[in-house]
C-alpha cells in the first residue's frame, strides 16, 4: 500500500501545536501564561506573522472566548509579555542611588536580557516577522519605548520632559542594537551581549550624566550577585 506524500507545512503546524500543547500544559490553570508560552511555541515552530489567535487559543487548550477578552490581538499578548518583563526586572530591587548611574542602567538593563534568555529563539522569529510588518513595528516600538522608561525610571533616572525623552530614546537605540548581539551570544553569561551593552552606554555620557566603568551587582562570570 502506498504512503500518501506528507506534507511539510502540514507536519510544521502539527509540531507547533505539540510544543504549544506542552507550554500550555505547564501553565496549567493560569490562563494569561498559557496564552503567552503557547503563542511562543507556536511562533518557534510556524512563525508569527500568519499565526491566529484561534491557533493560539486551540494550543493553549482554551477557548477563544476566553483568551479574547484577555489577549484581543496578537500585539496584545507581546503586551502582557513585555509587562511581565517589566514586572521581573523590577521586583528584583535597584541599586542604591549612591552607586554609578552607569552601573545601575547596564544591572537594569541585563536583567531583562536574564528574564528573555528562555524565550529568545522565539523572540528571535517574532522579531524578523515584524520587521516586515511596518504596523506591527510601530506597536512594538511604543511597546519599547514603555518599556525603556521603566527601565531608566527603575535605575534613578527620570523620564519626564526633553531630557527624559531624549533619556528613553537614547537607551532603545542601545538596547535594539544590544539585542541583535545578544540574538547571537550562544554564551551561558551572555558575555558578547554585556561587553556590547557597557561599550555603548558610554556613548550616552551627555544624556545620563558623568558615568564610571564599574559594575557592581553582576561577579566576573556575568551573572548577578547574590
Amino acid at each position: 500500500m502506498v504512503k500518501k506524500p506528507t506534507n511539510p507545512k502540514s507536519s510544521k503546524k502539527s509540531a507547533g501545536k505539540k510544543a504549544a500543547g506542552k507550554a500550555g500544559a505547564k501553565a496549567a490553570g493560569e490562563p494569561r501564561r498559557q496564552v503567552i508560552d503557547a503563542a511562543f511555541a507556536l511562533a518557534l515552530e510556524q512563525g508569527w506573522r500568519d499565526l491566529s489567535l484561534a491557533e493560539i487559543a486551540e494550543a493553549a487548550g482554551l477557548p477563544l472566548s476566553e483568551v479574547y477578552p484577555l489577549f484581543p490581538s496578537k500585539q496584545a499578548i507581546l503586551d502582557g509579555f513585555s509587562r511581565e518583563v517589566d514586572a521581573q526586572m523590577l521586583a528584583e530591587g535597584s541599586e542604591g542611588l549612591d552607586s554609578p548611574a552607569r552601573d545601575r542602567l547596564f544591572d537594569m538593563v541585563m536583567r531583562r536580557f536574564d528574564a528573555l534568555q528562555p524565550y529568545k529563539e522565539a523572540l528571535g522569529v517574532i522579531l524578523q516577522d515584524q520587521l516586515r510588518d511596518p504596523l506591527a513595528a510601530c506597536c512594538g516600538l511604543g511597546r519599547l519605548g514603555r518599556s525603556m522608561a521603566a527601565t531608566l525610571e527603575a535605575a534613578g533616572f527620570s523620564t519626564t520632559g526633553c531630557r527624559g525623552v531624549l533619556r528613553v530614546k537614547g537607551l532603545a537605540a542601545i538596547y535594539l542594537s544590544t539585542v541583535r548581539v545578544w540574538l547571537r551570544d550562544d554564551s551561558e553569561d551572555m558575555a558578547a551581549t554585556m561587553a556590547h551593552l557597557d561599550k555603548q552606554l558610554s556613548r550616552i555620557d551627555n544624556l545620563v550624566g558623568r558615568l564610571k566603568s564599574y559594575r557592581p551587582g553582576r561577579d566576573r562570570s556575568g551573572h548577578a550577585a547574590a
